[in-house]
């Protein structure tokens, strides 16, 4: 993962490196705006990082990603679905899937930045609510010729919408969130969980967890993938003992600058042999 900043290595360039060194796939966050002006703290402590005010659009940066690579699979992590128009959104995701032959994974969340959110119209404390019947509207608009939803914040009738997603049934969807709430709503319209690795106290509890949940609403545990968002487990060692727990995926949080992140890249390549 690179935080796609403008002062930072491009999109093209980090993809074509991460490919040519076997990693599995990249992944870009978004953050639309920062208000000058915020009542809401920052999840990590502190002041606000640099990188949350320069982030450029993951659809347009995944887009010229996928031109200049072929295996790589290409990610949002995460989208901030609550802040974007699930017709259009449905449109931007099939044609990245379709442009790129099917290497698109949608990383969602409902975001923590309240001003942000508002800023789209979106009422905070209602956030989930939204989200969930976006991704629902979504996965009808994908899966029908004349596609109708009705719900409590989103509505239209029998609309038809192309391209459709490459991937059947559709691009995974692997929502980003390390409470049980949020390892709930993976098994309720999910198909991968995506915590961060400094936000979750006790994993193999958490992943007992989500195992039971699954097996709880009738879901096989194991075709829900786990990925872990390792802003702070940036090591060979951390790296093993996530594959011994059953992780599927490790997310790698690389330097901004473009010599920092193309050695990272090269540092972290060996692992890929290792964890195959």
């Amino acid at each position: 993962m690179t935080f796609n900043t403008d002062y930072g290595i491009r999109a093209d360039h980090m993809a074509v490196a991460l490919e040519d060194a076997g990693y599995e796939s990249f992944w870009v966050p978004e953050h639309t705006h920062i208000p000058a002006e915020r009542r809401s703290p920052y999840p990590g402590g502190g002041v606000l990082p640099r990188p949350y005010y320069h982030m450029a659009d993951p659809f347009v940066s995944l887009g010229v990603a996928a031109g200049v690579t072929k295996r790589l699979k290409l990610a949002t992590g995460i989208c901030l679905v609550v802040e974007r128009d699930p017709i259009t959104l449905a449109k931007e995701v099939a044609t990245l899937d379709m442009l790129s032959d099917g290497r698109f994974l949608f990383g969602i969340g409902a975001g923590w930045n309240a001003e942000e959110m508002e800023n789209h119209g979106t009422d905070f404390k209602s956030r989930f609510k939204l989200m969930k019947e976006q991704v629902e509207a979504i996965k009808v608009i994908w899966a029908n010729e004349q596609a109708s939803y009705n719900g409590d914040f989103i509505k239209f009738d029998r609309i038809i919408s192309y391209p459709k997603p490459v991937q059947t049934p559709h691009p995974p969807i692997i929502f980003g969130g390390a409470t049980p709430l949020a390892r709930q709503r993976v098994v309720d319209y999910c198909d991968g969980w995506m915590p961060i690795d400094v936000l979750l106290e006790d994993l193999p509890a958490a992943m007992a967890d989500l195992r039971q949940r699954a097996e709880t609403a009738g879901r096989e545990p194991d075709a829900i993938s786990v990925t872990m968002f390792a802003f702070d487990g940036g090591d060979g060692d951390a790296i093993l003992r996530y594959h011994d727990l059953g992780i599927d995926r490790v997310v790698l949080v690389a330097p901004r600058a473009r010599d920092d992140a193309l050695a990272f890249v090269e540092r972290f390549a060996e692992m890929n042999a290792r964890v195959a």
